[in-house]
């Protein structure tokens, strides 16, 4: 038996990893029966199983199904980027923070009102390379400071308490930043700026046709993803979120800084999220105050597949999940 700060016996296993294990269970189940389906369909669009899940099921083209793959692909690749936030939270600190999915709607609101006032300039078309460039930093930079802040005001001073008590906060934390939203930009659907028509058009690449905004998606997602896995695997700062995620106290006795380490924790999972905030938004060019939500609850979804506090089992849970959705 593991004890508790004050001394008294706990289980090993707490509640909360038992009910991420059974998400995880659901998940991977729902997936499999989905891509079996899908495989059958191919086969026989006729079968029971396919016909059962949906009976207008239909066979699909070659080119119909790799258009399928790389619109899943590109959606997942986001999923995967907020999935990270999840995950490194949820290491370093062991809880769940349900409001990341509104950090990735403030990366997605930034960036409208930053590409919306560039459009007025003039610059976002005369100078889209730079513009896009400068929204996706702005973006970041907004993202980063609000998970930052999160954590300081909202979550610091609950560490130490019983798991389910940030878990509600982080509830409550996620319709404040939603209202919030409402307040300062109104409750309708929010318009990126058109993109230049060479963004849009189709490239051919190992045989698939791939529009411009899908491939910067998943380039974008495949940097961030080996520029996380550089700093976490590489660099001093993420050899302390690893120290600090494997033990807090001992970490501390090896002189890492706890507090600045889980701040900084916080920081890049907000960065993260605000890098697919921007992403989503050249994508789907339209932004809602509750644009985080659903995303949020699928990325959490992908992070649990993936295995909760595994960055790389986070993104490919992500892919998976963004692929099954799409086919």
């Amino acid at each position: 038996m593991a004890t508790t700060h004050d001394g008294k016996p706990t289980s090993r296993v707490l509640w909360v990893d038992r009910f991420l294990a059974l998400i995880r269970i659901t998940f991977v189940v729902l997936i499999s029966v989905g891509l079996i389906a899908f495989v059958a369909q191919q086969i026989d669009p006729q079968n029971p199983l396919a016909r059962w899940l949906n009976p207008d099921a239909t066979g699909l083209t070659a080119p119909q199904f790799k258009g399928l793959l790389v619109t899943g692909l590109a959606q997942g690749a986001m999923y995967g980027l907020i999935a990270l936030g999840y995950s490194m939270v949820y290491g370093v600190l062991g809880f769940i923070n349900f409001a990341h999915g509104e950090v990735f709607m403030v990366g997605a609101m930034s960036g409208m009102i930053t590409s919306n006032k560039l459009a007025e300039a003039g610059l976002w078309e005369d100078a889209f390379v730079f513009s896009l460039l400068f929204v996706v930093v702005t973006s970041i930079l907004i993202s980063t400071a609000t998970a930052v802040i999160m954590e300081r005001i909202a979550y610091r001073p609950l560490r130490g308490s019983p798991r389910l008590i940030p878990l509600i906060t982080s509830i409550g934390v996620s319709f404040f930043l939603q209202n919030m939203s409402v307040v300062l930009l109104g409750p309708g659907a929010k318009s990126y700026p058109s993109l230049p028509s060479w963004l849009s058009q189709k490239r051919s690449l190992l045989g698939f046709e791939i529009e411009g905004t899908k491939l910067v998606v998943l380039l974008t997602a495949a940097v961030s993803m080996a520029g996380l896995w550089f700093l976490v695997e590489r660099t001093k700062t993420g050899k302390a979120m690893r120290a600090v995620a494997e033990d807090k106290e001992i970490a501390a006795l090896m002189g890492i800084d706890v507090n600045r380490t889980i701040v900084t924790t916080f920081a890049v999972g907000g960065a993260m999220a605000g890098v697919a905030g921007i992403l989503w938004g050249i994508l789907f060019r339209s932004v809602i105050h509750t644009t985080g939500f659903l995303p949020g609850i699928k990325a959490f979804s992908a992070a649990v597949v993936g295995g909760i506090g595994n960055l790389g089992g986070a993104m490919a849970g992500g892919l998976s999940l963004g692929a099954a959705e799409a086919t």
